[in-house]
């Protein structure tokens, strides 16, 4: 499964008459939230009204569909999962990571969910880096499982009980550069954070080049209206296009002789760059049909 996340927007699971809205929108993937945008009164009927909507959908979609789940430990983790699994869904986003243990814990709480009669695709995990704690640990996180497929970043959560300005470009950089170093020791790429300031289209402009700069794959949306930025802003050029049809077409020869470690221009590829090279070229033709 090759997932691309240019732009993922934001879903609140408590708005269903919104669902179908974002399904139509141009957003590579759907980011349903059950947890802080979900009051606790409505998380009950949230789960319910989410389970229904994703039942629904039809084979493909054409687009990457997230869920983030409550904090792990928690009753609601254990409802979300047990509401959510062996449903058509490609990633389960799992906020506050900062303990390996607690990952591979999850992981394995979301494995057993996958119940024979509700067969899963195969769910990879999005842990949000958005403590002190987790930041500092981002390397073994993103080492901790398999299905860890991607680290994103929380600035909120990270900055404001520092006592942090989010308008700090320098710490800003400098948690891009530690979770883009994290990530790409283990071959799994990292997304950016929200920017909430909506109305603000070049400082959220802005924040896509500069993550883009720092090497990360895309960045999430508050706002259907931040969706084309993020697409245009991380659509990978022509270099990238050319690298990524070069890995596909090793990989296939590889494939086809049975190897499953090589070189591509001296670089050693695994799945995870295979993965992305495969979204790359898909992107890209997709783009040359739509243009």
């Amino acid at each position: 499964m090759t997932m691309l996340m240019r732009s993922k927007l934001f879903v609140p699971a408590s708005r269903p008459e919104l669902f179908g809205k974002a399904l139509a929108s141009a957003a590579d993937a759907l980011s349903f939230d059950l947890e802080d945008a979900v009051a606790e009164s409505q998380k009950s009927q949230a789960r319910i009204d989410l389970a229904a909507f994703l039942l629904g959908l039809p084979s493909t979609t054409g687009k990457t569909i997230v869920v983030r789940v409550n904090a792990f430990g928690t009753q609601e983790f254990d409802a979300d999962v047990a509401a959510l699994g062996g449903l058509p869904i490609d990633v389960i986003n799992l906020p506050m990571a900062e303990d390996e243990d607690a990952v591979v814990q999850a992981i394995a709480r979301i494995e057993h969910s996958e119940t024979p009669d509700r067969p899963q695709r195969g769910v990879k995990v999005l842990l949000n880096i958005e403590t002190p704690r987790g930041l500092r640990k981002a390397a073994e996180l993103a080492a901790a499982h398999p299905r860890v497929m991607g680290l994103q970043v929380g600035y909120a959560d990270l900055l404001e009980p520092c006592g942090i300005g989010r308008s700090d470009s320098a710490a800003v950089a400098h948690i891009r550069l530690v979770i883009r170093l994290a990530a790409a020791e283990a071959g799994i790429p990292a997304y950016d954070g929200a920017f909430a300031a909506v109305k603000n289209v070049e400082g959220y402009r802005a924040e896509c080049s500069a993550a883009k700069q720092h090497g990360f794959a895309g960045k999430s949306c508050i706002h259907p209206s931040q969706i084309a930025v993020a697409n245009q802003i991380f659509m990978p050029n022509s270099d990238e296009i050319a690298w990524a049809r070069k890995v596909v077409t090793a990989a296939a020869e590889a494939d086809a002789r049975g190897i499953g470690a090589y070189l591509v221009d001296g670089h050693m590829i695994d799945k995870p760059f295979v993965e992305r090279a495969r979204a790359v070229v898909a992107l890209a033709q997709r783009t040359k049909q739509d243009s």
